[in-house]
Order: structure tokens, then C-alpha cells, then sequence
């Protein structure tokens, strides 16, 4: 809004010049999203307190600590993140650029999923909430329309495409299955996050951490000269996305605040099914689906590790690791929680690394 409202008086007045710069809008958009998140977070947690009466049920099959040290503490702590994002990306972005819309329907849909999802489990008092067959089937509806809305905003060139990294003339045509490649993405994405979301501080670090990768791919493939030097799909428009995922780092950071060991606030699925699709739409908007795979790979292993148990122990009634998703099973073998969160994020640092050395790599 502060684009559209300033940016065509930069001429008159200088110092409004400063509203087209991408990388201000996006340290502004930041700090105003880590700012409301801090401001807000006690009255939020204060009502969400309110009304849960309890907290987040804890699963009895979970780790037996968590039944003792996490009891009470109420959940849905997303509302905060997706109050704070969404509030300092419609300040700070340009309001007519589609890519950002379709992202935002994205992380508000899927955020609307998580929170019918966690409401239904304070309420009735029960950890099922919305059958996975409905998550599914509102994920893929969600995604789709996504897809399609992102695919029709990009150029003819590169919208039915997935572009491989290190490989620079790549781009693997899908055409009209794009939509559905897209879609794959975002829900892979979104639930892969919410898989990881089981400790304090585990799922939020290291989404920030994807978020500023991924804040940099968009900066990078959405500037014509940047994107030629280093010779990657240039996707116009795209930039506008690093104003969104820095005001989903400020979001992050004031919400870790709150979420820091011992936790005042879960996330809950409100935040995690969010995240993780507006990672995934991202993705998918500035080409880079493979990479994504690679800065997120701690929520990939996250989510393999279940695979892996639900199959092999559906098929020999034995269990792979001592529980699953992965960090459980790092709790079962005595990990205290800080020393598994802080291993976690270094493998996340790291994963990110490796992400970011794509871009150059050609």
C-alpha cells in the first residue's frame, strides 16, 4: 500500500524514491511484521488461553514428557504469524502484483485449514481434528486454483516449466500438468512443515532460514540483470515475493519470542500447514521447486521418516526407528529437546547453504 501510495511521488519528493527499492520495502516489511507480532503476541496468547481451557491436547502415544512439560500450553500461536505477515506485506508490497496474491491464497487458505483443524481438537478435547481425507481435498483445491493463477501470470516462456538447478538451460516443459506439479508442491510443502512442528522452536527456525533463501532466489530471479549474470529463469514480478517472505522472517522471529523453550505458544497447524505452503507457492512462482527440496531437506527427512515407519511397519509389525517423525526418535534415544532443536537448525543452516550454492553453479 505504501508502494502504491508513494512510489508515484518520487519524482516531487526524494526521499520517497526510497518505496522502489525492493531490498528497503522488504528490512521494512520485516521489522514492521516482527514489531506487530511482539506487540500483539500477549493479547493473542491471552485469548487464545481463554478459550482453549487446556491447551493443545497432547497425543498419548507421543513422547511421555510431553504429556508432563507441555500440558496446558495453548496452540494456535499461527494466528500471530499470519496477523503479522499478512498486515506488512499488504503495507509494503506492490498491491498489484498477481504472484503475490496467489501466495497469500495460498498461506491464508491453508492457514484457515490449520486453524478449522486446530479448533476442533481444543474444543472437543481430542488430537483428530479434520480427517486427512478433507485436509487433502482442501490443500489440493487450494494449491490448484494457485497454480493455475501463478502459471497465468508468468511468462509464456517459463510458465508450464520446472527448471533444474546447476543445470542452467533446463527447463523440463509439463504444460497443462503443470497445475497439478504445482499443487504437488505446495502440499508436500505445507505438510512436511507441519510434520517437523513437534518440538519448541523446531519448525519455525528453520522455516525462517528457507525464507531468506528463498527471499534472496526471488529478489534475484525477479531483477533481468541479476538473473542473466547468473543465468537463471528470470520470472518478472517475482522480486515483490522478498517483501512477503521478509515480513514472514519478522512474523517468525516475533513469534519465536513467545515460542522460545518452554513454549507460552504452539503453532499449532494454523502456522505450520501455512508456512510450509507459502513456502512451497514460492517455490513453485520463482521456479525453483527442486531447490526448495534441497533448503528444506530437514522437513523432507522429517517427512520420509514417517513414510518410512507407517510402511515397513504396516508390512513386518516392526518399527524402523523408536518413533517417528525423526526428532521423536532422537527423544527416545535421550536427546534433550534444546540439544535436538539446535542440532536441527544447524542441519537446516547447512541444507540452506547447500540451496543457495545452486544459484552459482552452472
Amino acid at each position: 500500500m505504501i508502494f502504491n501510495l508513494l512510489a508515484p511521488l518520487a519524482e516531487e519528493f526524494s526521499l520517497f524514491n526510497l518505496v522502489r527499492y525492493t531490498t528497503f520495502r522488504s528490512g521494512a516489511a520485516c521489522m514492521t511484521a516482527l514489531v506487530i507480532s511482539l506487540v500483539l503476541g500477549p493479547t493473542v496468547i491471552a485469548w487464545l488461553r481463554g478459550f482453549q481451557r487446556g491447551g493443545q491436547p497432547i497425543r498419548a502415544e507421543g513422547p511421555e514428557r510431553h504429556l508432563i512439560e507441555k500440558k496446558g500450553t495453548p496452540t494456535m500461536g499461527g494466528v500471530l504469524i499470519l496477523l503479522a505477515t499478512v498486515l506488512a506485506t499488504l503495507l509494503w508490497v506492490d498491491l498489484r502484483n498477481n504472484l503475490v496474491w496467489a501466495v497469500l491464497l495460498v498461506t491464508l487458505g491453508y492457514g484457515l485449514l490449520g486453524f478449522a483443524d486446530d479448533w476442533l481438537k481444543v474444543t472437543k478435547r481430542n488430537t483428530k481434528g479434520v480427517s486427512g481425507r478433507m485436509k487433502l481435498v482442501a490443500q489440493a483445491g487450494i494449491g490448484l486454483v494457485a497454480a493455475i493463477w501463478i502459471m497465468l501470470t508468468l511468462p509464456p516462456a517459463v510458465a508450464t516449466g520446472v527448471a533444474l538447478p546447476v543445470f542452467k538451460e533446463v527447463l523440463i516443459p509439463l504444460g497443462i500438468l503443470f497445475p497439478i506439479f504445482g499443487m504437488l508442491v505446495m502440499m508436500g510443502a505445507s505438510n512436511a512443515v507441519n510434520l517437523t512442528d513437534g518440538l519448541d522452536g523446531l519448525a519455525i527456525v528453520p522455516t525462517m532460514i528457507a525464507a531468506g533463501v528463498f527471499a534472496l532466489i526471488a529478489y534475484l530471479v525477479g531483477n533481468r540483470v541479476m538473473a542473466d549474470y547468473l543465468q537463471l529463469h528470470a520470472v518478472p514480478g517475482a522480486n515483490e515475493l522478498a517483501v512477503f517472505l521478509s515480513a514472514l522472517i519478522g512474523a517468525g522471529l516475533g513469534f519465536l519470542w513467545y515460542n522460545a523453550p518452554p513454549a507460552a505458544v504452539f503453532m499449532g497447524d494454523t502456522g505450520s500447514l501455512a508456512l510450509g505452503g507459502a513456502l512451497g507457492a514460492v517455490a513453485v512462482a520463482t521456479k525453483h521447486e527442486v531447490v526448495l527440496a534441497i533448503v528444506g531437506g530437514l522437513f523432507v527427512v522429517e517427512t520420509v521418516s514417517v513414510i518410512i515407519q507407517v510402511f515397513w511397519y504396516k508390512r513386518t509389525g516392526r518399527r524402523v526407528f523408536l518413533m517417528a517423525p525423526l526428532h521423536h526418535n532422537f527423544e527416545k534415544k535421550g536427546w534433550a529437546e534444546p540439544t535436538n532443536v539446535i542440532r536441527f537448525w544447524i542441519i537446516a543452516m547447512v541444507l540452506a547453504l547447500v540451496g543457495l550454492s545452486t544459484l552459482k553453479i552452472r
